[in-house]
């Protein structure tokens, strides 16, 4: 009696211990809670994983041996120890489940061991049997660890009752936290999928940008707190519509990183797109996973591919041991070596984008419906993202064509205006040429010819002015004449070093006179030969050197190279003198602009037109000292 008593107060005790646990789980604990009734129902072995097995640890065989036979006989797998060292090696070689534990046991006592073995093993459910009914060891007990208490001796029917309260409560227990599992990876997916649609909305997505939001929902594909897939991979149509091609991948590599950014994100509260960014090249040192995507091509053509149909037809695939609905192409069971992986499509209302592939390579785990529906979800989040990008892209295209015929527009349009400008300016220099030339000329000759013939000195300085004047006023209206002539440019192939040469020496005497020294950087091994008026360039060249001079009237120095580079030649004329200013710069092809205080401003707009007419280009760049003349012409051929 007084046994039975005991007995009743120890099963008040664990009845009150898991009453206060199921309280403590909270309304949605409590949910998972309900199937309790047909946890009661199941067979003790359906209690148990499917590996694990009770470990019997008692020194009296005469209770050990027939304890296990029962528990046997109930469909319960059964290991049997007599000693705290036989239990120990129990636990290292199997999974053990649930362990009846004889308080009194030979090398040590077993309530010593309870806390060893929860902290080791917590998962793990502890029924004490002891000798002695008391109570204060069976609370300590309890208050260590173990799930309950039985004193000896006991019926076999009560420990069947005890061991099956004891298993639901585990399987409850298990039950509860792999529910609380779920419930935190569907929140890491949805904050993931939330941030991940606040980044697509919220930015335009460049290249850049596109390849960073899907390298972020890779990661969650495969990462501990996302849907645990061990690799994922995208690839996408190319833009003529011809191939699928492999883009981005997540491996082991990046898995194995990525658990070092969930502990760094969860310890700093930090966004999860911000963690990503330090993972972003991860895959590029996954040799194996780079290997994949490189050689994961197929042509569109081969329209009975499974990732072609996937993505044309917008169906997923699940592919278990290499087989589904439709014919799974061997080349991809070779490239992926595996043959267990879940194919889904990625579209946009306009057109197919591509197909991810995720598998478990590694823990060749099987792929369940509700992983595949969940990836459904992560891809069209790439869907989005692909067809962000496009229409941006596209944008982005249409902005610079409409900024081209802009531009286009208004380049015709100044060039309107300055055709007009020139030919009004050309109809009155014409007409100033023909009206002032006949007497300029006159008059220039008149005065040369009274300065051979008067005697007087004072004179003949007066006359001499005369001439200089008439002189200039002649190479002025030469200029115009020349500027305003629309005469075609006869064009022969000529080699233009030699021709340059010759232009130089016909202003040595001046360069001697301003004591300017003169340098020619010209490899006769590499003179060519260009399509050209040699008038008109030999004129051109003339004037440039005749400007640097101008430039020099104290002396400097003067330097012109040449260079042949990719079909053009370009001629650098260099002086030391005073150069221009940045307004003055802008204006100086302008025609009548000049900064001379004689002068007609056609030179340089003359220069202009020759090297336009010959298809080249004229600069004029601003050094640390004086000016720099380029000009840039096309060789022949």
């Amino acid at each position: 009696m007084h046994r039975e008593q005991t007995l009743g107060i120890f099963k008040y005790i664990v009845l009150a211990c898991v009453s206060t646990f199921t309280c403590g789980l909270g309304k949605k604990s409590a949910m998972m809670m309900q199937p309790a009734a047909n946890f009661q129902d199941l067979p003790f072995s359906e209690l148990l994983r499917e590996d694990e097995v009770i470990a019997l640890v008692d020194d009296d065989p005469m209770i050990l041996e027939p304890l296990a036979e029962f528990l046997r006989v109930s469909g319960l797998t059964v290991v049997e120890a007599g000693s705290a060292a036989g239990l120990r090696q129990l636990l290292a070689q199997h999974n053990v489940g649930l362990v009846l534990l004889d308080i009194g046991l030979p090398d040590q006592s077993g309530s010593e061991l309870i806390s060893a073995m929860v902290t080791s093993h917590p998962d793990l459910a502890i029924i004490m049997l002891s000798g002695i009914a008391d109570v204060h060891v069976a609370i300590e007990c309890i208050r260590c660890g173990a799930d309950d208490y039985l004193a000896k001796p006991v019926k076999f029917n009560e420990i069947a009752v005890v061991v099956r309260k004891t298993l639901v409560k585990r399987r409850l227990i298990y039950e509860n936290k792999k529910y609380q599992e779920d419930l935190e990876q569907a929140n890491f997916r949805f904050q993931l999928l939330h941030q991940l649609s606040l980044k697509i909305n919220s930015v335009y997505l460049t290249t850049t940008e596109l390849d960073k939001v899907l390298h972020a929902i890779l990661v969650g594909i495969t990462a501990n707190e996302g849907l645990r897939f061990n690799r994922a991979f995208l690839a996408l149509f190319d833009e003529h519509k011809e191939h699928l091609r492999g883009r981005l991948a997540i491996g082991p590599t990046c898995r194995e990183e990525a658990g070092l950014i969930w502990a760094e994100m969860q310890e700093k509260k930090v966004d999860f797109l911000e963690m990503v960014e330090g993972l972003h090249d991860c895959a590029a040192h996954d040799n194996a996973i780079n290997v994949i995507v490189d050689n994961l091509q197929v042509p569109v053509a081969n329209s009975q591919h499974i990732l072609i149909r996937s993505a044309m037809e917008r169906r997923s695939f699940l592919v278990s041991k290499g087989k589904t609905e439709v014919e799974v192409d061997q080349g991809l069971l070779d490239l992926l070596g595996e043959d267990n992986f879940v194919v889904i499509p990625l579209f946009s209302p306009r057109s197919a984008l591509g197909v991810i592939i995720a598998d478990n390579y590694v823990t060749r785990h099987a792929i369940r419906k509700d992983e595949l529906t969940m990836l459904e979800l992560f891809g069209s989040q790439v869907s989005l993202a692909i067809e962000h990008s496009n229409l941006h892209n596209e944008m982005q295209s249409k902005i610079s064509e409409l900024e081209q015929v802009t531009h286009e527009l208004d380049k015709n349009k100044d060039l309107l205006v300055e055709a007009e400008r020139y030919a009004a300016l050309g109809q009155m220099a014409a007409q100033m040429v023909h009206i002032l030339r006949n007497p300029i000329t006159s008059i220039g000759g008149v005065c040369r010819i009274l300065s051979k013939k008067i005697t007087n000195e004072e004179w003949r300085r007066y006359l001499d002015v005369m001439i200089k004047e008439t002189a200039r006023l002649e190479g002025t209206l030469g200029e115009l004449f020349d500027f305003v002539s629309r005469a075609e440019s006869i064009k022969e192939p000529a080699y233009l070093f030699p021709l340059l040469k010759k232009t130089v020496l016909l202003v040595q005497p001046t360069m001697t006179k301003q004591n300017v020294s003169w340098e020619l950087d010209l490899d006769d091994d590499q003179d060519v030969l260009v399509d050209m008026d040699s008038r008109q360039i030999r004129q051109m060249f003339l004037h440039l050197i005749r400007n640097a001079l101008e430039a020099m009237e104290g002396g400097g120095h003067l330097k012109i190279s040449g260079e042949v580079r990719e079909g053009r030649v370009f001629i650098r004329i260099c002086d030391t003198g005073l150069g221009l200013s940045d307004a003055n710069l802008s204006r100086a092809r302008d025609p009548f602009f000049t900064t001379k205080t004689y002068g007609s401003g056609m030179g340089l707009a003359m220069v202009d037109r020759i090297v336009e007419r010959h298809g080249g280009t004229f600069c004029l760049n601003r050094l640390d000292e004086g000016m720099e003349a380029l000009v840039e012409l096309p060789v022949h051929g």
